[in-house]
């Protein structure tokens, strides 16, 4: 990974020296050449995490899709700890007299 020369606190508090008309210009364009070669090196380093981000998704796609498929799967959940068998009973009741109807009552 590159490793920037200047940081933000380099670049904040860099002071150049002042000759007869001004700052020298020898100070400032070194100066200047180093934030160039950082803005570069950035550049760089954008472009390869770029291509490397691409490069991930696009051979991840298939994963993706399979992961996709899982999610689809209805999750199956344990019923809660605390119920009786009194109330598993009761339930079972409920879904047998749903699915089977009432009992045929014979006069």
């Amino acid at each position: 990974m590159y490793k920037p020369l200047l940081t933000a606190d380099d670049i904040y508090k860099k002071e150049f020296k002042t000759g007869l008309r001004g700052y020298v210009i020898e100070d400032v364009d070194g100066y200047l050449d180093q934030v160039i070669k950082d803005y570069e090196g950035f550049e760089r380093e954008i472009e390869r995490l770029t291509r490397e981000l691409a490069e991930a998704k696009s051979s991840s796609s298939s994963i993706g899709f399979k992961r996709d498929e899982r999610r689809a799967e209805p999750e199956v959940t344990a019923p809660p700890s605390n119920s009786s068998n009194y109330d598993m009973l009761r339930r079972i009741s409920n879904l047998e007299k749903a699915v089977f109807g009432r009992p045929h009552q014979e006069d």
